[in-house]
């Protein structure tokens, strides 16, 4: 501490002013409060807010021209649109989808059946793995990758954020 100094600022005269300090405290104390009173006007207000009812069974599935056996429908989002999308696929049993590469990471949980997933540009059975029921993979972007139905239907659900799209390599 430096002897005879006191806390405070320095006006134009070189006294310090112990009244300024109190000054900035108020003031910095009206501007807080006055900014959380405008974040609290601001937030919607939970009794206005309704959560948006998604039913996917009501749906149309559209089957891609490339991959017979495949079928899917677009949950929320779509392929062109900026932000969260959600796309529900469902695979006819032994559907293979060819080795094919996003533009995004996705995050793909598996909702009935048993979904074989390998990374690779080439369709090798030595590197697919089982991702069961309620189980999820991520398939990070631009990044090759194969999947196969092999034992039965497999319905698993991608979300992701868009724009996407898809290229099939093979």
């Amino acid at each position: 501490m430096i002897v005879g100094y006191q806390p405070g600022y320095v006006d134009k005269t070189g006294a310090v002013s112990r009244a300024t300090i109190e000054e900035i405290g108020v003031l910095i104390k009206i501007v807080y409060v006055l900014t959380l009173l405008l974040m609290v006007v601001n937030q919607p207000q939970a009794q206005d807010l309704l959560p948006e009812l998604i039913e996917p069974e009501q749906r149309e599935w559209i089957s891609p021209p490339p991959v017979p056996g495949l079928k899917f429908l677009w949950v929320t989002g779509s392929e062109q649109q900026q932000g969260l999308y959600a796309l529900r696929v469902k695979l006819d049993q032994n559907t293979r989808i060819p080795p094919h590469t996003h533009p995004d990471q996705r995050l793909s949980t598996v909702l009935s059946g048993t979904l074989y997933v390998g990374f690779g540009d080439v369709f090798d059975e030595s590197k697919l793995i089982a991702i069961t029921a309620g189980n999820s993979y991520i398939a990070p972007a631009q990044t090759p990758h194969f999947i196969w139905a092999k034992e039965s239907e497999v319905i698993y659900q991608e979300t992701g954020v868009g724009p996407t799209g898809t290229q099939i390599l093979e």
